[in-house]
């Protein structure tokens, strides 16, 4: 059976982005790797959005924008982003960036399989797939198993759902240094609704139709709801270049406490997606970091993932969410109501004091916060 140091169960966005930062930090060229995926990573899955007010990624970044418009069913307010701007990545550049990388390192290897089971045997792992087994020191999993959410009752469980268009216009219609946040002058239907434009040219846009609730819906709706978006802005002549969509869980679900010494779940897997935003890229670049930082002088996983006051902070927002699901575009209206996101992101982004934390908290309608956390001190 061949051994690695260390195995890596999936390779998606956690993977790649942990591997990626131990590279760099060179610290573990005497390493064998190997990367596990029944999926090659050629295809644009999916993309990624995040605010930013660094190079991060810089090469790689397709487009950017300093201002967008959040809406609801009464205004339409016009945020300036700066100094943050808002950046799209396209899943297929980051995927050939970093394999690109890692395709130079001798001590890395990637396998093309499924895997079917791994197990912490206390002094290794062993990590199975439909035709092989390998013995390893550590593993990091990213493949979720949702059903482990599902099953437990006391960390509720939204879902950020939608369909996505890239579409192209015949006539020029689109302001492509604006996008549009969140637009929740849809028809909320009792849930959190709402609709995501990034336009990447004046005839070119993705446009998203994207709840935060429990349950998934038929494709028609989503995609019904995106083609009578698109006739409200005026279009009539566009044709279909590419479609996405996605389910990311949004949950505080202490998913560490299912690390093993020698096992640490990562991504989706490990909480690494934001629980209250379902943002994923800048949490798993942060996480991904301090993974490796972690590594170079600690050996037992269990350790690695520290509980702190943004996971409240979320998990009462979830909770919110979760028992009024109709609530979402009036917290969302409260905290961009003025315009300034700056501070917003600082605090999403896990950067604010506790001064800057209660500014932010202030922002929101008090009483179905305040129930929310008297539901949580009983089931703490």
């Amino acid at each position: 059976m061949q051994h690695y140091h260390y195995i890596f169960t999936g390779s998606g966005l956690s993977a790649l982005m942990t591997v990626y930062e131990m590279i760099l930090s060179g610290k573990f060229q005497d390493k064998s790797f190997l990367l596990i995926d029944e999926n090659l990573k050629k295809d644009n899955d999916r993309t990624w959005c995040f605010w930013d007010n660094s190079t991060l990624f810089e090469t790689i970044i397709s487009k950017t924008w300093n201002t967008a418009f959040f809406s609801n069913s009464t205004t339409k307010t016009q945020l300036n982003f700066l100094p943050y701007q808002y950046k799209m990545i396209k899943a297929i550049d980051f995927y050939n960036y970093v394999l690109n990388i890692i395709s130079k390192q001798k001590n890395i290897t990637f396998i093309n399989e499924k895997v079917t089971h791994f197990e912490d045997l206390n002094n290794y792992c062993i990590v199975r797939t439909e035709k092989s087994s390998f013995e390893s020191n550590k593993v990091f999993n990213s493949i979720l198993d949702i059903e482990i959410v599902k099953s437990q009752t006391k960390f509720p469980l939204l879902q950020q759902h939608f369909i996505g268009w890239f579409i192209k216009s015949k006539e020029p219609v689109f302001d492509s240094s604006c996008a549009t946040f969140m637009d929740f002058s849809i028809s909320q239907k009792g849930n959190t609704r709402f609709m995501y434009v990034l336009p990447t040219s004046s005839t070119e846009a993705l446009i998203e139709y994207t709840l935060f609730s429990k349950d998934l819906l038929p494709k028609e709706e989503y995609e019904n709801g995106i083609v009578n978006y698109i006739k409200n802005l005026g279009i009539n002549d566009y044709h279909i270049i590419e479609k996405e969509q996605g389910n990311i869980p949004m949950t505080c679900y202490e998913f560490w406490k299912q690390n093993t010494k020698n096992i640490v779940n990562i991504g989706s897997a490990g909480g690494w997606t934001k629980a209250s935003t379902g943002f994923t890229f800048k949490n798993v670049t942060k996480k991904s970091k301090a993974l490796t930082q972690f590594l170079t002088h600690e050996v037992d996983f269990r350790k690695f993932h520290k509980k702190d006051k943004f996971w409240l902070y979320d998990l009462l927002f979830i909770e919110v969410l979760f028992k009024n699901n109709n609530l979402g575009s009036t917290v969302f209206s409260s905290l961009f109501k003025k315009g300034n996101p700056n501070l917003i992101f600082k605090f999403l982004d896990e950067e604010t004091n506790y001064w800057e934390d209660l500014k932010v908290i202030l922002k929101c309608p008090k009483t179905p916060f305040i129930k929310a956390l008297i539901r949580r001190v009983f089931k703490f």
